[in-house]
């Protein structure tokens, strides 16, 4: 049985239905706010920097560094499947309650539902799955051999967020055809780690991937392997970076009565 996700360890069961998650959900907002800043509903707030000058994923805590609750789980029948629950506030304006529901289905696909509700005060929200994979095995060295296809005429800027929508076209960026990753990542000093703007309805809310080659990867993980640079590839759907600050982007808001629903489905299958 080829086990495809990295990492050092997925869950924790600590006691009394209690468990950690690591990096399975990045955190409350899953891509930088530039400067730290957020402008909600005439409000200024500067939240604590975490990556340079920006705050990236999370406040003090985040989400994969406490301690989620069981809701409900089922390892019986067609479709086993697993509830966690988290209550967090976490230096965001308004209180928000995160629910992260794993299930899996009939030909070999993953589903993962993320919800959340803010319970008295507008507040963003960017969840997304940080999952590093190797369908090779989260042993088997590097995926740049590996071949990929993004669905994405367009890339916004993830580390210093502008607002502004580039083209592809020409770019080591673009995998609208089948391309090998490690064909063109040598164009890029510091590997992927940029944000793809899907094509399609651009007026849905999640019209975006995350991608990281794991690019300073450099630790042990499962079974005391050793992970290298490039060893996975992270695909996170997601809502646009920084999107509070930025009215051309799909609002990343919720409220008491508008709350965030995401729903990620991953399908494996092997070639004839």
């Amino acid at each position: 049985i080829l086990n495809p996700v990295n990492g050092v360890v997925t869950f924790v069961f600590l006691n009394r239905g209690l468990f950690y998650l690591d990096e399975l959900v990045t955190q409350r907002i899953s891509v930088p706010l530039l400067d730290g800043l957020l402008n909600l509903n005439g409000t200024h707030y500067k939240l604590v920097a975490n990556e340079g000058k920006n705050m990236l994923h999370r406040g003090p805590k985040g989400f994969s560094r406490v301690v989620w609750k069981v809701k409900k789980y089922g390892k019986e029948g067609n479709a086993p499947h697993i509830i966690f629950t988290y209550f967090s506030h976490d230096g965001f304006p308004g209180d928000l309650r995160v629910s992260v529901t794993y299930r899996l289905l009939a030909d070999n696909q993953l589903s993962t539902k993320m919800n959340a509700r803010a319970l008295n005060k507008a507040t963003p929200v960017n969840l997304a799955n940080h999952a590093y994979w190797n369908l090779g095995g989260h042993g088997s060295g590097n995926i740049l051999s590996d071949e990929i296809q993004i669905f994405a005429s367009h890339i916004t800027p993830r580390v210093d967020p502008t607002g502004k929508i580039a083209s592809v076209k020409g770019t080591p960026y673009d995998f609208l055809k089948p391309a090998i990753i490690g064909s063109k990542i040598n164009g890029l000093p510091s590997g992927y780690i940029i944000n793809y703007v899907l094509d399609g309805d651009m007026s849905h809310k999640l019209t975006k991937a995350d991608i990281v080659s794991s690019n300073s990867l450099d630790e042990k993980g499962k079974g005391g392997f050793k992970y290298q640079a490039h060893a996975a590839l992270c695909l996170e759907t997601q809502g646009f970076p920084d999107a509070v600050n930025h009215p051309n982007f799909p609002s990343t808001i919720v409220t008491p009565e508008k709350p965030y629903s995401h729903h990620m489905l991953i399908k494996f299958s092997t070639k004839d």
